[in-house]
C-alpha cells in the first residue's frame, strides 16, 4: 500500500487531466491561452480550498518547462524568499525563461515579506504564482497586487466531483484492486463541500474502513464513518462552511451564547482570525445596519485590532464584537435597499440624471440647463428643500424601507417630516 494519500496520487499532471475551472482553462479560456502562448505573467489564484490552485500552478510550470520553486507562507520568511530569488538570478543566462515561484497561502505573508518579492517580480527575475483563499484586495499589498493578474477559482460542481470519483476508481492502482460500488453519492458530495482533496480523502477513508475486496459505499456508512473521524478529512477538524454559517446565524438570531460557542469552535479548529473578523464586518452592515450604525464601526475596529494583535489575545476582541453584534437590534433595510436599487438599474438601464442636479462645470452646460433650479438644501429652513432627485421614469420608486427599531423609527419620523406621504 502506498504511503501517498489518494489525493496526491491522483494529482493531475496536465491540463487535459485537470477537472473543473473551465472558465480559466477550457478551450479559448484566458489561462489556457496564456500557457499555449508561453507568455506567462505573475498571477494570483484566488479560491476556496481543494479546487486545484496548487495543481494548476504545477501544471503551468510543467507545460512551460520552467524551474519551479515553492514556498508556504505558513513556515517561510523573508530569508527563504531571498534565497529563492538568488537561485533564480543565478539561472538568468542566455534565453532561458525565468523560474516560477509558487507561494501557497500568500495572504498569510506579512507586508515586509510581500515587499521582499516586489523587486524580483517587477524585474522579471521570477514569475510569481500566489494562491490564496482570502480576497487578495484585502490581503495582498497594492504594489504587488498591481503587478499580478488575479484569477478566481470556483467551487467544483457536482459533475466535476463525480468525474473525480470515477477517475479515482478507474485509474488509481490501489482502488482498482478493490471492487468499489457507490450505491449513494450524496454524503460523499455533501461532506466534500466542493473540495476535491476532501472528497478523495473521504473516499479513501470509506474504502480503507472495509476489510474485504468488495466495498459498498452508502450515505449511512459515510456519515457514520466521518462522525468518528472528522479530523481525517478536514485538517482543521471542523466543517468550515457549516461552522461559519452557524456562527453568523446565531448572531443574526440574537443568541450571544451560541455565537461565542461557534466562535470557540472556529478558534479551536485553527480558523484564520482575519476571516472571522471580516465576516463580522459584513454581518454588521447586512444584519444590523441602521438599527445600530455603531455596530459597523465596532466590527471594523475589531478587524483592524486582530490584524495588529493576532492570536491568542485576538480571541477576546472577537468575543466582545460577537456578543455586541448578537445583542444589538437588527435591521437589513440597507441590504434590501441596495439590492432593490440594483434590480431597478438592471431593468431600466441608464436613465438620465434630472437637469437640476447635474454637474455644470462649463458655460455650455449651464446654457443647456444643467444645474438650473437646483435647490441648495442649506439655504432653506431646516436644511431641507423638496425637489426631485430620481429620474422621472422611476420617481415613485421606494428602495429604503425603515424597519421597526428605535433608530429607524426616528429616521422614519424625520423622512415623513421632510417628504410627507412619500414615506
Amino acid at each position: 500500500m502506498s504511503n501517498q494519500p489518494l489525493a496526491e496520487r491522483l494529482r493531475p499532471r496536465s491540463l487535459d487531466d485537470y477537472i473543473g475551472q473551465e472558465h480559466l482553462v477550457g478551450s479559448n479560456a484566458v489561462l489556457r491561452k496564456m500557457i499555449d502562448s508561453g507568455n506567462l505573467s505573475s498571477i494570483i489564484l484566488w479560491g476556496p480550498p481543494g479546487v486545484g490552485k496548487t495543481t494548476l500552478a504545477r501544471i503551468i510550470a510543467n507545460a512551460l518547462d520552467r524551474p519551479f520553486y515553492t514556498l508556504s507562507a505558513i513556515n517561510s520568511g523573508v530569508k527563504d524568499i531571498r534565497e529563492v530569488i538568488e537561485k533564480a538570478q543565478k539561472q538568468q543566462f542566455f534565453s532561458r525563461p525565468n523560474p516560477i515561484l509558487f507561494i501557497d497561502e500568500i495572504h498569510r505573508f506579512s507586508k515586509s515579506q510581500q515587499d521582499s518579492l516586489l523587486g524580483a517580480v517587477e524585474q522579471g527575475t521570477i514569475t510569481l504564482i500566489g494562491a490564496t483563499t482570502e480576497n487578495p484586495s484585502f490581503e495582498v499589498i497594492s504594489p504587488l497586487l498591481s503587478r499580478c493578474q488575479v484569477y478566481v477559482l470556483k467551487h467544483l460542481e457536482k459533475e466535476d466531483l463525480l468525474k473525480i470519483v470515477d477517475n479515482a476508481l478507474s485509474k488509481d492502482p490501489e482502488l482498482k484492486q478493490r471492487k468499489v460500488v457507490i450505491e449513494e453519492e450524496q454524503a460523499l458530495l455533501r461532506f466534500s463541500g466542493g473540495d476535491a482533496r476532501k472528497l478523495l480523502n473521504v473516499l479513501e477513508l470509506a474504502v480503507n474502513a472495509e476489510t474485504g475486496d468488495e466495498v459498498v459505499i452508502t450515505n449511512k456508512k459515510v456519515t457514520q464513518l466521518l462522525q468518528k473521524n472528522l479530523a481525517i478529512y478536514d485538517k482543521q477538524g471542523e466543517m468550515h462552511y457549516d461552522i461559519i454559517s452557524a456562527f453568523i446565524k446565531s448572531i443574526r438570531g440574537g443568541d450571544p451564547d451560541a455565537a461565542v460557542y461557534w466562535l470557540a469552535r472556529m478558534l479551536e479548529g485553527g480558523e484564520e482570525v482575519k476571516f472571522i473578523a471580516r465576516r463580522l464586518v459584513i454581518l454588521a452592515a447586512e444584519d444590523i445596519g441602521l438599527a445600530n450604525p455603531n455596530a459597523l464601526l465596532l466590527a471594523q475596529s475589531t478587524f483592524d485590532a486582530v490584524h495588529q494583535i493576532g492570536p491568542p489575545e485576538s480571541r477576546i476582541i472577537l468575543s466582545e464584537c460577537a456578543i455586541y453584534l448578537a445583542t444589538s437590534p437588527k435591521s437589513n433595510s440597507a441590504y434590501l435597499a441596495i439590492d432593490a436599487a440594483l434590480e431597478t438599474v438592471r431593468k431600466t438601464g441608464d436613465l438620465p440624471v434630472p437637469l437640476p442636479i447635474r454637474n455644470a462645470p462649463t458655460r455650455l452646460m449651464k446654457e443647456l440647463g444643467y444645474g438650473e433650479n437646483y435647490k441648495y438644501a442649506h439655504a432653506y429652513e431646516g436644511n431641507f428643500a423638496e425637489q426631485d432627485f430620481l429620474p422621472e421614469k422611476i420617481r415613485k420608486e421606494r428602495f429604503y424601507i425603515p424597519q421597526n427599531n428605535t433608530s429607524e423609527v426616528k429616521i422614519l419620523e424625520r423622512l415623513r417630516a421632510w417628504w410627507g406621504k412619500r414615506f
